[in-house]
């Protein structure tokens, strides 16, 4: 068995060499069709593209990805293909879920936003929106939550994106992306959404970079329709727009999600689907490095950006904005 593994997936090493016979491991940009052409399973990131042009003259039959996006993977051409295909929801929820804390904290020292009553409005509330609502709760923040998958499917307690649009004081981002469809997200915030917001807000965006559309955004920074924004994805990664880069209260190299927790969690995640796809025994161990402990303050918010504080993950791309993969793959791992 020939497995094609991206490089950047940490921890897997050990763990995918013994259950295969041989492991190709590339870059998530490299992998070709002359390469994928003898493997029968590829692992991989947001990086490589799984469709027709990469897949059609393979063997593979098997592809995971260790993120909980899929939407680099052509779901439909593998369906066709026979291709089974797995991914990891909600392997990174705790990370985001402190990334986000780190960020209302910084919102409230910096912006004097008071966080207690404020209004958040979270838009997709999956494993990881639902964590930032118990996040915002133990805040003391009023809450909307906005899902159409789910309010059409009966469940309670959602309101549509107009509502958020006119009462909210913070709106954050966790949907998958989807290009077409009845639930389409790409660039749902555009010039309309823009135009609706009532209160000025703050906007944050931890999902992917194309829930948001770029030019708009700008334009709702540069006319005042918003208070500021946290992006942490982008259109067009890793060409980022620089003049969004240096207007935004934070930028990060789509980093959010990443702490030694949630990468563990994805790789095992996805070697767990290896193994029932091709039916080995799960005898592997993926555990996470050890982090140091430091004397952190005994006050949770002071002990929170003592441990995660996104400033210095936003300088670091100000300064070199043409090393975002870089900063992406060296970045230290926070545990959650």
């Amino acid at each position: 068995m020939k497995v094609i593994v991206d490089n950047k997936i940490p921890y897997i090493k050990e763990a995918i060499e013994s259950l295969a016979d041989e492991v190709v491991y590339l870059p998530g940009k490299a992998f070709t069709p002359e390469i994928v052409k003898d493997a029968d399973a590829l692992i991989t990131r947001t990086r490589t593209r799984c469709d027709r042009n990469l897949l059609a003259e393979s063997k593979v039959k098997f592809i995971g990805t260790a993120t909980i996006g899929f939407d680099h993977i052509d779901t439909a051409y593998c369906q066709e293909a026979g291709i089974t295909w797995s991914n990891c929801p909600g392997c990174n929820a705790g990370a985001v879920e402190q990334y986000i804390y780190s960020v209302l904290l910084l919102l409230q020292q910096e912006k004097g936003i008071a966080l207690k009553g404020a209004c958040l409005g979270i838009v997709g509330v999956g494993h990881v929106g639902s964590r930032i609502k118990q996040l915002a709760d133990r805040l003391g923040m009023r809450v909307l939550l906005n899902d159409p998958p789910r309010a059409d499917r009966g469940e309670k307690g959602f309101v549509d994106l107009g509502t958020l649009a006119r009462e909210c004081d913070i709106i954050t981002f966790h949907t998958p992306l989807q290009r077409n469809g009845k639930y389409r997200t790409y660039h749902l915030a555009d010039e309309s959404f823009f135009h609706l917001l009532e209160k000025k807000p703050y906007i944050m965006n931890t999902s992917r970079g194309e829930v948001i559309e770029t030019e708009a955004i700008l334009h709702a920074l540069s006319a005042g329709n918003i208070s500021g924004a946290v992006i942490d994805v982008w259109e067009n990664e890793p060409n980022i727009n620089l003049e969004l880069l240096n207007k935004v209260f934070i930028g990060t190299p789509h980093i959010a999600g990443y702490s030694a927790d949630g990468k563990a969690n994805a790789t095992r995640m996805v070697l767990e689907s290896f193994c029932r796809f091709f039916g080995k025994e799960m005898d592997f161990s993926i555990v996470p490095p050890e982090q140091p402990h430091l004397p952190y303050d005994s006050d949770e918010n002071v002990r929170q950006l003592q441990m995660y504080n996104p400033y210095v993950d936003c300088e670091a791309l100000r300064a070199h904005p043409e090393a975002f993969e870089q900063l992406r793959s060296e970045y230290h791992l926070r545990k959650e």
